[in-house]
């Protein structure tokens, strides 16, 4: 009797871990009934909604982060066409970003960004580049047509709307317009004449590059200790023009960029803590 318990106790055991494992291995990889489901949901959204099209679906993926599949499609006529469809276990389509992506033209702001970032980089890790830039890049500011008006974002931004899907652009000449430089230098001396000089450097060297940019954020910090800390402090310009960037009344110019900024922190803090009271 007593061997008889232990016997299904030990098999009662190995279900219970079997079952386990199963119900892990379905939450990391998905399961194949699933991915069927997924699969077929995709073509099926493809051949109601985008009849008339070329579209194919690239691949299936089960993401263990979101918990469901994500079915990637693409046009092999047009580098600004791909979305993802995201299906839920049971076949459900939960989303379609074709209009954000594809519509409001998404995608053709990130091709284009992304030209740019390259050349930014180029000029920042090169040899002749004059500072050691801990944080360092640069983007084409787009916002997409709801968010023109939004006081937040700067003057010089760039309506997604006003982009043609697969459109040729010169990078570059976007960056003149609309290009913003972010670049964090550590340094030791926090005075507003060592930034003026610092951000009077940095045109130098662009423009040397032959790389434009519209305007830059810059950040003046003090260097981290060997066990990591930072002092406290710093002073910055923030969407300073490329246009305000000369040598007459510099360092009072990166004074007031950086008061602005200051403000701007404590009315956004401000805001927070408003929120969390409410």
């Amino acid at each position: 009797m007593k061997k008889r318990i232990l016997k299904i106790a030990a098999i009662s055991v190995t279900v219970i871990f079997v079952a386990w494992a199963l119900w892990l291995a379905n939450a990391i990889f998905g399961n194949p009934i699933s991915y069927a489901l997924a699969t077929h949901t995709a073509e099926k959204h493809l051949e109601e909604c985008y009849s008339e099209s070329d579209l194919v679906i690239d691949g299936v993926s089960y993401s263990f982060k979101h918990g469901y599949y994500h079915a990637y499609v693409s046009s092999p006529s047009s580098m600004d066409t791909s979305f993802t469809l995201s299906i839920g276990m049971g076949g459900r389509l939960l989303m379609d970003d074709y209009e954000d992506r594809v519509i409001n033209k998404w995608n053709t702001a990130e091709r284009i960004g992304g030209e740019y970032r390259e050349s930014v980089d180029e000029v920042l890790n090169s040899d002749t580049f004059p500072y050691n830039a801990h944080i360092g890049f640069g983007e084409i500011i787009f916002v997409q047509d709801q968010s023109v008006d939004d006081p937040s974002m700067p003057s010089y931004s760039i309506s997604t709307a006003d982009l043609i899907l697969d459109g040729e652009y010169d990078a570059n000449e976007l960056g003149a317009s609309a290009g913003e430089l972010t670049i964090y230098i550590e340094d030791n001396d926090l005075s507003y004449e060592n930034l003026a000089k610092i951000v009077l450097d940095v045109k130098k060297a662009f423009d040397a590059a032959g790389v434009k940019f519209c305007a830059v954020d810059l950040v003046l910090e003090y260097p981290r200790a060997d066990d990591g800390s930072r002092k406290d402090g710093r002073v910055e310009v923030m969407d300073f023009l490329y246009s305000d960037i000369y040598v007459d009344g510099m360092v009072e110019r990166v004074k007031a960029s950086d008061e602005a900024a200051r403000s701007y922190y404590e009315s956004q803090n401000e805001e927070k803590i408003k929120e969390q009271t409410k």
